[in-house]
């Protein structure tokens, strides 16, 4: 008891209430058929509800911890397991809007013939209760248990149909290589344990760039850190660890597809910046930072690979759900080099990268949302998502056609559509660095800008200049009304973009990577042998 004698217990489960009401409504979820029987709709409106109440706390958690700053929850003040800070209260707020759409998109397309609704609900909540966690911790322990909280639902939901042979397929295909890297990532953080003889991040970075400086343990160290950030790595689907992507993406519903496209990578960005502020931080003599640079260049060149690889990969998919998820890929790259502005010498901050960052995230949560939503509406009318059911969209269905055709130019970045200001905004952060790995990754995104035109066009020109003469799609208004809700958000978000930067810049400041909490200030970094 008297290691919680000065933790003010109410104040900080108010703080994690987003995460309560996320387990307190999967709860709710299993009870529901014991009162209701089996119902679909039943079970749907309770979850429903728990996330709308989630995201009433969610909205005034953020304003509590933008006024406070950074709060901890732990038995013990330095050590910091979960944490709240404008980060984690930010990526909530988009994390349980994102699931409420995507629910609303379940309603629409699923909820009549759906069977299995408790089930369902239970593995989506409980992914998102996991990508929420990955954003609140600085600790080698919970950012494991995180990552497995936000796989393990997310293996199950893509397979989620038994009787669906790609779907099953595409689930073992995504376990495998999980687990694989689950194993990788739970190795490298024994390693870094029994080296640092702590579980915090902070510890982890002080101890690291002191080896880095003139250390015997150098390349154990190294080993380590890579070893643990390829579980990181899995959730951004960055290059190497971008296989399970497509194949999920192909054989999952239309709705979990579109959940994992962008919040599994969002989460894991997040984690990644968080880790890379923390060994930032951690930075503090010209010896140190001249030997941390090369981890400015490895998240450069991985993000550079990863764009690159993404858009060429595009080029050959017939299936519109595939080529889609390659573009998560290449936007997954976008957003990772914003992390490679924090570590660079030369870097003067970190708001400005993780700003832009944060930026891009809201608007590809409305770009994918959009995109995704007339796919679903187009295949589940057609019976197939491959770019031929677009044919002639244009003339049948202009209502569609409008709405797609906003979403893929904004994702090549094309004005006057707010994704062209998402990827601005992250080229001007590059370009302050104003040195050679800051222009190489303006150079390279770019190119890339200009190599994706092409298969996002192929779906325009399908819509636009192709015609088969078939009859006019059936279409639920429902799903009319979201897909031109994310068209029209598109454009009032280019040319009403200051609220939503300033917005940005708030949750990208007040950050304080060396402290688990205010109160309780973290004790320096001491050898394992003298704590």
């Amino acid at each position: 008891m008297n290691a919680w004698a000065n933790i003010p217990i109410a104040e900080h489960l108010f703080l994690f209430s987003p995460m309560i009401a996320l387990t307190a409504t999967m709860l709710a979820v299993v009870a529901t058929p014991l009162i209701a029987g089996r119902s679909t709709r039943a079970v749907a409106g309770v979850a429903s509800i728990g996330i709308v109440v989630a995201f009433i706390l969610a909205i005034r958690v953020a304003r509590a911890v933008a006024q406070g700053g950074v709060s901890g929850f732990s038995p013990q003040p330095a050590a910091g397991m979960l944490l709240v800070d404008n980060l984690s209260a930010g990526f909530q707020v988009v994390l349980i809007v994102f699931l409420a759409a995507v629910t609303y998109l379940w309603w629409i397309g699923s909820a009549a013939r759906e069977r299995n609704a408790p089930e369902f609900f239970i593995l989506l909540l409980g992914s998102a209760l996991g990508m929420a966690l990955m954003t609140s911790s600085a600790n080698l322990l919970m950012i494991v248990i995180a990552i497995e909280t936000a796989s393990l639902p997310s293996y199950a939901i893509v397979g989620f149909d038994k009787r669906d042979r790609l779907g099953a397929e595409a689930s073992l295909k995504y376990m495998i290589f999980g687990a694989v890297c689950a194993a990788i990532m739970l190795y490298g953080a024994s390693l870094l344990y029994g080296l640092v003889g702590s579980l915090a991040v902070t510890d982890v970075a002080q101890y690291a760039v002191l080896q880095l400086a003139d250390g015997d343990n150098l390349l154990l160290t190294s080993a380590a850190l890579l070893c643990f950030l390829c579980g990181i790595a899995f959730k951004i689907s960055a290059v190497p660890f971008h296989f399970w992507c497509p194949d999920a993406f192909e054989g999952a519903k239309i709705e979990v597809t579109t959940w994992l496209s962008v919040v599994s990578k969002a989460a894991g960005l997040i984690l990644l910046t968080r880790i890379v502020l923390i060994f930032s931080s951690a930075v503090d003599s010209p010896l140190a930072i001249s030997i941390v640079q090369p981890l400015a260049w490895t998240i450069a060149i991985m993000a550079a690979i990863t764009c690159t690889y993404g858009n060429f990969a595009a080029y050959q998919q017939t299936s519109v759900k595939r080529l889609l998820a390659y573009s998560s890929i290449a936007h997954a790259g976008y957003m990772l080099m914003a992390a490679a502005v924090f570590i660079h010498p030369a870097a003067t901050g970190h708001s400005a990268g993780l700003s832009a960052m944060l930026v891009y995230v809201v608007i590809y949560l409305f770009m994918n949302l959009g995109a995704f939503g007339v796919t679903a509406l187009v295949s589940w009318d057609a019976g197939t998502d491959s770019i031929d059911a677009f044919t002639g969209l244009a003339r049948r269905a202009p209502w569609l056609a409008v709405p797609m055709i906003i979403c893929l130019m904004s994702l090549v970045g094309m004005p006057p559509l707010a994704g062209f200001l998402g990827k601005w905004w992250i080229l001007i952060a590059l370009g302050n660095l104003d040195t050679t790995l800051g222009w190489f990754l303006v150079i390279t995104a770019v190119f890339n800008t200009l190599f994706s035109l092409y298969y996002y066009v192929r779906i325009v020109v399908q819509m636009s200049l192709r015609d088969d003469g078939r009859p006019q799609p059936s279409v639920s208004f429902g799903g009319l009304a979201l897909v031109n809700i994310c068209a029209v958000a598109l454009l009032a978000l280019f040319i009403f973009a200051q609220p939503l930067k300033s917005a940005a810049d708030r949750f990208s400041t007040k950050l304080n990577p060396l402290s688990a909490t205010l109160d309780h200030p973290r004790t320096a970094l001491l050898p394992p042998a003298d704590r």
